[in-house]
């Protein structure tokens, strides 16, 4: 599990075509520090496993799946990808739970600077736009972020100078991709509230007694 508070710009040194996957070579000093095969970082709000480990970078493979589904795809050789080593149990949870499993890829639309901080509007596909309400939290490219507007097919966001510093939401501009993952917490109350809906009078009955 992550928070979307993510530790450090990292980079992508390399990416070799493995014909249904692709191997990415990052650079993270921070996140690599004390890292091992089989660990997991999160990639702009992709959780991926650790392969090899060497100094400050470390090789992930990224399946198909993933690289259709993702802005993974789109990343080459220099581009700047935000960093996230999970979170320890018992640890402050800075952000929200953020799991790295990215439910669609948005589109910046618009961003208005002003002294101290920017607006930045996203394109939300339909299908997630009832999971997402002002002032609730949204993960994008793994950085947690409350929102400010939910529209029927948009949401704003405003950033702070740390922000725009140290995330690659930084240099974003009109057109370019950025992975969304929504709150799971709401995905799942709505799949609890849609089974109680379902169950039967006797059912729901039981189950109402049982929760007293």
């Amino acid at each position: 599990m992550f928070t979307g508070i993510v530790e450090e710009l990292g980079e992508v040194t390399a990416v070799e075509n493995l014909g249904d996957a692709s191997r990415f070579r990052l650079r993270g000093p921070v996140v690599t520090e004390g890292a091992k095969h089989g660990d997991s970082i999160a990639v702009n709000g992709v959780c991926l496993t650790v392969v090899e480990h060497d100094g400050d970078e470390f090789t992930a493979d990224v399946m198909a799946e993933t690289l259709d589904r993702s802005s993974l795809g789109a990343l080459v050789p220099g581009s700047k990808v935000n960093l996230e080593r999970p979170t320890a149990v018992g640890a402050r949870l800075g952000g929200h739970i953020v799991q790295g499993h990215v439910d669609s890829v948005g589109t910046v639309l618009d961003r208005k600077p002003s002294e101290n901080w920017e607006i930045i509007k996203i394109s939300l596909p339909e299908e997630l736009a009832r999971y997402v309400v002002e002032k609730g939290s949204i993960t994008v490219d793994g950085v947690s972020l409350t929102v400010v507007d939910a529209g029927p097919d948009y949401f704003t966001i405003s950033l702070i100078p740390t922000t725009l510093a140290l995330t690659t939401l930084g240099v974003k501009q009109p057109g370019d991709p950025v992975n969304l993952e929504v709150d799971v917490i709401a995905k799942y109350v709505e799949r609890l509230l849609g089974a109680r809906a379902d169950a039967p009078a006797g059912a729901a009955a039981v189950a109402e007694e049982a929760g007293r």
